[in-house]
């Protein structure tokens, strides 16, 4: 099967090394990734601020790059949601429908389409789990503590499969961090007031390091952590797969 990997902006500018151990990981396992060199913003920030009407470019140049692919895999679960429930080409209507059918955040690809029951990685270091709104609530990645049925977590049961990593959720363990994509520049001080108060539950747990599949949520927190001084660390769920630390 051709595979597509579709690397956000944030990514691109700011976590390189999440692209990186998405391509690794998934050619580890076996996969053709093509990394298509055109494509470009998928539009969420706009839609985000009320402006997809404005997406149309952004739509088509994502169509023409990703429309020949049997899936398309990207480590983000907020950009794939936005795609998943907006992606339109006027002119190419099937593909785009095409497109939304056969996007994939990386650990729904791992666990729903490779089927992984194994990984040869290793990551020895206590990690908080952040269960990412988007992914948990748009994609059901995971389960939600108010719909009162039985808890299931993809991401997790991929970190489980890491050796020598111990695993813990803070007290309120599907609570947003506050970064909420241009909710966090309009109200900054929710946001920060929010991001600290997940960054305090997963430090009474002394983790090593906070662990999320959407590096927005990651990227908010790693602020707050950075100004507080904090021992505590951020990594994408990708770099612990792929990796022995």
């Amino acid at each position: 099967m051709k595979i597509a990997l579709f690397i956000p902006c944030y990514i691109d500018q700011f976590y390189p090394q999440v692209g990186i151990a998405t391509l690794e990981l998934l050619e580890k396992l076996g996969c053709n990734v093509t990394f298509p060199l055109e494509q470009t913003c998928c539009g969420q920030p706009m839609a985000n601020s009320g402006f997809s009407s404005l997406n149309k470019g952004c739509d088509a140049n994502f169509v023409a790059n990703f429309s020949d692919f049997d899936y398309i895999v990207a480590p983000s679960g907020s950009c794939v949601l936005h795609l998943k429930e907006h992606l339109k080409d006027e002119l190419h209507p099937e593909e785009g429908q095409k497109i939304r059918t056969t996007i994939y955040e990386l650990t729904e690809f791992l666990t729903d389409v490779l089927k992984v029951e194994t990984l040869k990685a290793s990551f020895p270091y206590k990690v908080g789990i952040h269960s990412s709104c988007h992914g948990q609530r748009g994609l059901h990645l995971s389960g939600m503590t108010e719909t009162m049925l039985p808890f299931f977590s993809k991401p997790e049961q991929l970190l489980k499969m890491v050796s020598g990593i111990e695993l813990s959720y803070p007290k309120r363990k599907d609570e947003c961090c506050g970064f909420g994509g241009t909710f966090c520049v309009f109200e900054e001080a929710v946001s920060v007031k929010m991001g600290k108060d997940r960054i305090k539950e997963h430090e009474v747990n002394d983790v090593d390091y906070i662990t999320a599949w959407d590096s927005s949520c990651l990227m908010h927190l790693e602020g707050i952590l950075k100004r507080d001084k904090s021992k505590t660390k951020i990594i994408h769920i990708a770099e612990i797969l792929n990796g022995n630390w």
